[in-house]
């Protein structure tokens, strides 16, 4: 936390500094702006990309939308019991869009800087189909395919900042985003295994998913997920992104 806070006063010296070196006419009026999403290549993997589009609306208020692709953010696991052997489909995309009231009392420049807030709603879905090879209780192994998939809608309210460099770069951090998050796990598997298999390979698969998904623990119920393989819950949701940007 205090790394974020240290950031981001570089950040506002930064600007003070770009600000300073402006000419006094009046800048030009740039309404749209391209953003790229810097957070998910680090969560996800370097395949999530996703891009944005902010429109400013008048001089308080903007919209903006987010679209791309993203993936489970684990690569192929090895271990004693169960081993991926390789990758056979992967999947996933990611929408969002939020509404900004940029806070006047709050910020000395029009929007799109400064401090604001507003409501947003995200969905994700991930998709992997892979080959695994299972060691089964009775020390035989066997060939499986599973299809995992994972479909997650926010609904929340969100506080961010946006930087504005030079009148034209931009650096844009959502850095409270709250809300509601339904989710939908399921994971099926092709081939016949035993009941005592079958749940073997769902706990060593929610080991895995544990491990590498960000908030994992907090969304399943890993009792029923090991024994059918599929998990439907509500619970807490949340949206933090920090993205880089160009106006024109």
């Amino acid at each position: 936390m205090r790394r974020v806070i240290l950031s981001v006063l570089i950040l506002i010296g930064v600007q003070q500094t770009a600000d300073s070196q402006e000419t006094k006419k009046e800048d030009k009026e740039y309404k749209n702006t391209i953003h790229f999403n810097v957070t998910n290549p680090f969560i996800f993997g370097d395949r999530s990309i996703v891009f944005g589009y902010e429109r400013v609306l008048n001089k308080k208020r903007s919209f903006s939308v987010n679209f791309g692709l993203t993936e489970f953010p684990f690569d192929l696991i090895s271990g004693d019991s169960l081993r991926a052997n390789s990758v056979v489909d992967n999947r996933g995309f990611n929408i969002s869009a939020d509404y900004r009231f940029y806070l006047a009392k709050e910020n000395k420049y029009s929007a799109p800087r400064g401090v604001y807030i507003g409501p947003y709603y995200s969905y994700n879905l991930f998709g992997k189909k892979l080959s695994w090879t299972l060691t089964n209780s009775n020390g035989s192994t066997s060939q499986v395919e599973s299809d995992l998939s994972l479909n997650v809608d926010t609904v929340g309210f969100e506080m961010g900042y946006q930087f504005i460099f030079w009148n034209r770069l931009t650096l844009d951090m959502i850095l409270l985003g709250p809300g509601v998050g339904w989710y939908n796990l399921e994971a099926s598997l092709g081939t016949n295994l035993s009941g005592a298999d079958r749940e073997k390979f769902f706990e060593l698969l929610n080991e895995a998913l544990a491990e590498k998904f960000p908030g994992y623990g907090i969304i399943v119920d890993e009792g029923n997920f090991k024994k059918t393989g599929v998990e439907k819950t509500t619970t807490f949701g949340y949206r933090y992104m920090v993205q880089i940007g160009f106006r024109f």
